[in-house]
């Protein structure tokens, strides 16, 4: 399988986060991409660079006023005087249907949905080349291959239309099931990350060609905690369109294996003609975030069954945090997914 990820996608490098307002190192680190990196090549998968595909795929999804905003508010907000060394929100609107602020500081508020996704000088042009790695993965199964992997650093499902959220800028798997849309009428987008891809759903909520399927932690303890409730179906033309399967803390191999049946079967339904697998390897039992409590092993059985699927599949990193087993749990899925197609 081949594998797509650009050396700037390093550059990111966000220094911390609040978690129940407590200060912490940001564990969307860097180190993240050696570990996936020495897992898709035990797997066999070749490592390829995207090329470079200018604003077009990420206009696709995020409105021009956001990608302004990514692109400038580093700059914008080093001329306010004592500002923070990265970009981080200390407000944020009760609604946004309102004025838009002028200000950076309500600028950050409006298209930053929390305190976990810092803005540095680097952060936009990172983000950028994740989402290329996305689009030449796609374009990958456009032009025949039965699959491939983009190695997404930094992640996206959490990103949504206009605004940022939990480690995410560009929503890489909107923007490939986007990309897939050139040529397939329907695209599903099937996300086992341990948090809910609430930003993937926000932005097709309302469509009916792209199905959205999400098997996560429970989110009324859990982040994103506003989003991926089971009665959350879509909206307008988009309702029935979208699936979310809560799993309680801590459920293991049975539970998500379970779960995934019902999300297959509901993609069946649906009849898509290209798939898009938003891959969490955070769910792990031994992930820091510690939500779900899926095994090495149980990711290749995940993975059998989505190949069962037989779909022309685009494979995007979204979570999966440091640990000793990332690489091993990467390897796992992609080579479970390999036997199966």
């Amino acid at each position: 399988m081949k594998t797509y990820f650009a050396e700037e996608q390093r550059s990111h490098d966000p220094k911390g986060f609040l978690s129940s307002g407590a200060p912490q190192p940001n564990p969307e680190q860097p180190a993240r991409v050696e570990r996936l990196l020495a897992g898709a090549r035990m797997a066999g998968c070749s490592i390829h660079r995207p090329q470079d595909y200018g604003l077009g795929p990420i206009a696709a999804v995020h409105t021009p006023e956001y990608l302004e905003f990514l692109q400038n508010i580093y700059r914008r907000w080093q001329l306010i005087p004592g500002a923070s060394p990265e970009v981080v929100p200390n407000i944020h609107p009760l609604s946004r249907t309102g004025s838009y602020p002028a200000s950076a500081v309500g600028q950050a508020g409006y298209h930053m949905a929390d305190t976990a996704c810092p803005i540095s000088a680097e952060t936009f042009d990172s983000a950028r080349w994740s989402a290329f790695s996305a689009v030449a993965a796609a374009e990958a199964v456009l032009s025949g291959e039965a699959s491939a992997y983009a190695l997404c650093r930094p992640p996206g499902h959490h990103a949504f239309a206009d605004v940022a959220g939990g480690f995410c800028f560009i929503n890489n798997s909107a923007v490939a099931a986007q990309r897939l849309r050139r040529s397939a009428a329907r695209v599903a987008i099937l996300d086992v990350d341990l948090h809910h891809g609430n930003g993937t759903q926000g932005i097709f909520y309302a469509r009916p060609d792209v199905l959205t399927v999400s098997i996560h932690a429970d989110p009324v303890r859990f982040y994103p905690f506003f989003w991926g409730y089971a009665d959350e179906r879509g909206e307008g033309p988009g309702h029935g369109y979208n699936f979310n399967l809560p799993l309680g803390r801590k459920s293991g191999d049975a539970v998500f294996l379970d779960a995934l049946g019902a999300a297959c079967r509901r993609i069946e339904g649906f009849a898509p003609e290209a798939l898009v697998v938003a891959l969490g390897l955070d769910a792990f039992e031994g992930d820091p975030f510690g939500g779900l409590s899926v095994s090495t092993a149980g990711f290749a059985r995940i993975a059998g069954a989505i190949a069962a699927l037989r779909l022309p599949s685009v494979i995007v990193q979204e979570g999966g945090y440091l640990c000793d087993e990332l690489g091993d749990n990467l390897t796992s899925f992609l080579t479970g997914f390999g036997s199966r197609i």
